[in-house]
């Protein structure tokens, strides 16, 4: 240490190290705005793009490569991968592939960030690029329209990327002056000993990308070779996985798989490459020559190639082993005995969906639609009950009465998360707003289908039971429920004011109907058919069925602000 001081004064060094620390986390705030930003504009196309997940591989590599690049962030991707495994939405093996196309994807970062370091005696594609951060900056300041300023936070980031680089260039390049500094560094020439570098400073700033964008500033600024750089980066792959691997740890058996497989799938790329390095040294060769042939005089370019190049042929090699890669991991990991208990969870959303907020808002549809169903089945028990006066389903009904007391609490605990990040359009957040009064809803539904099983545990405790003429009309109104289930649903599931119109028009129906069961009711009991005692619960049952359709058609008509925004 004392020898690199005799080249440059220690104050200096300082400022170094500071402005290298200063580079970094300009980067990382880029990087989070870009990720944030790109996923409100995105957030529609990428809904629809990871609910196509399906058997293929080469689909699944295709929804991880175009996630990754729209969002700029592999670790999100894989996080969110995780959740769906978590939840169920996907299998083992999908899962995989997309974490196979994130490692694809993510690749792009080095190319904008090698693109950026051309300039030469003319004006530098950096500086250009990072004056994107004043024009980001203006528009998001003075825009008026929500879609501008999210334009504006890409901008922003953007150019912000390229000033944290801008800042790191410059600390190489003064540690680059340093003769001490250059032989300490070109000493570092073991492969093992640079990948294992690039894997720990990974895992301590948790990105991939920063990594290796001061890999591309070491190489551009001399400071280390090519071969070097592209050690630190390979290392890079496996410090990346400490993300999943924390996101992992918290969650179900399958996530712990998945971020198994992804460490797994790392570490096999990083290890075929070091066996290949030592093949091609027998020849007097390395990657680094090969690519300084491919890409003369362009050392930015070579190790962004590289970096595309390993992903994509580690995906090329892992693809058809996905089905053993998932079999080792399930061994490794094998499941938990299944304990017969009272605990509940939500299907769809959890805590690492928070990453991606446009994908959680759907996800938390998904748990809505859940919901409703959880919903009509307590119904069509309780109505069920209420005719045949058989309670022998009465203990599912009491726990999924309980399963929705427990999913109105926790989803809108995780909607009122959600809905305090970035990253979300205008009408992710609109819907979220009204996702409140949808689950109480679903939750009042619920209630009033405990009150009818409290009304015929009252007729049967008295030894009465509904006409037959009454049992009917209950059985006609069950099946209207039906038909306003089915188009509320669609109307909320796929916002479509058809849909809409329709339930509109089933909920006056059910108005009516209760109306006329009512007027029913009475002649009956004038004729002596009724006792007055089963006409009280009678008239209660179909007044909270009529309730029950309210709010139904609640839920379905929160779709008319979403519908007001797109036009």
């Amino acid at each position: 240490m004392n020898y690199i001081c005799n080249d440059m004064d220690p104050v200096a060094i300082i400022t170094s190290l500071l402005t290298l620390l200063a580079g970094i986390g300009v980067f990382l705030i880029a990087c989070q705005m870009m990720s944030s930003n790109l996923e409100a504009a995105s957030s529609e196309r990428l809904k629809k793009l990871f609910s196509k997940a399906s058997d293929s591989k080469l689909l699944g590599v295709g929804i991880g490569a175009l996630g990754t690049a729209a969002i700029q962030s592999s670790g999100a991707t894989t996080v969110m991968t995780i959740g769906f495994v978590n939840a169920g939405i996907i299998s083992l093996a999908q899962a995989a592939t997309i974490i196979y196309g994130a490692n694809i994807g993510t690749t792009v970062t080095a190319q904008i960030v090698a693109l950026g370091m051309f300039g030469g005696n003319s004006v530098s594609t950096s500086v250009i690029f990072s004056a994107f951060a004043g024009l980001g900056a203006f528009l998001s300041l003075f825009a008026k329209k929500s879609s501008a300023k999210t334009v504006g936070g890409i901008l922003a980031g953007f150019g912000l990327l390229f000033v944290g680089l801008e800042l790191m260039s410059g600390s190489m390049e003064s540690f680059a002056a340093l003769d001490g500094v250059k032989t300490f560094l070109a000493g570092i020439r073991n492969p093992l000993l640079l990948v294992l570098l690039g894997a720990i400073f990974t895992a301590i700033i948790q990105s991939s990308s920063v990594m290796t964008s001061i890999a591309l500033a070491m190489v551009v600024t001399g400071l280390i070779g090519i071969d070097q750089g592209i050690y630190l980066t390979m290392g890079s792959n496996i410090g990346s996985c400490v993300v999943a691997v924390i996101a992992g740890i918290t969650s179900g058996t399958n996530a712990k798989r998945t971020a198994l497989i992804h460490l797994l799938f790392n570490c096999a790329g990083v290890f075929l490459f070091l066996v290949a390095a030592w093949v091609l040294g027998w020849f007097d060769t390395s990657y680094g020559s090969m690519f300084n042939k491919l890409f003369p005089s362009a050392p930015q370019v070579q190790l962004a190639m590289f970096h595309t190049f390993f992903n994509t042929v580690t995906v090329a090699i892992m693809l058809p082993l996905t089905g053993a890669l998932v079999a080792l991991v399930t061994r490794m990991i094998p499941d938990k005995p299944v304990v017969q208990d009272e605990e509940f969870s939500l299907r769809y959303v959890d805590e690492n969906m928070l990453r991606t907020p446009p994908v959680a808002v759907s996800q938390v549809k998904r748990e809505i639609l859940r919901m409703a169903g959880i919903a009509l089945q307590n119904v069509d028990r309780s109505l069920e009950m209420a005719t045949r006066l058989d309670f022998t389903t009465q203990d599912l009904f009491a726990r999924d009465e309980r399963q929705l007391n427990f999913i109105n609490r926790e989803l809108i605990a995780f909607v009122v998360r959600l809905s305090g990040r970035s990253g979300l359009g205008e009408k992710d957040r609109t819907y979220l707003s009204g996702t409140y009064r949808s689950i109480r809803d679903l939750e009042r539904i619920g209630d009033y289908a405990e009150n009818i099983v409290e009304y015929a545990t009252a007729l049967a405790g008295s030894g009465q039971q509904f006409s037959d003429d009454a049992k009917y009309e209950i059985s006609q109104l069950k099946t209207l429920l039906h038909q306003l289930y089915d188009n509320a649903m669609e109307a909320y599931q796929d916002e479509s004011l058809a849909a809409l119109d329709q339930a509109n028009v089933i909920e006056e129906e059910i108005d009516d109907y209760t109306q006329r069961m009512e007027e029913g009711h009475i002649a009956r009991m004038e004729k002596g058919i009724c006792t007055p005692s089963v006409g009280a619960q009678y008239l209660e049952l179909s007044s909270n069925a009529e309730r029950i359709a309210d709010h139904m058609i609640n839920i379905a008509k929160s779709i008319r602000t979403l519908k007001a925004i797109e036009n």
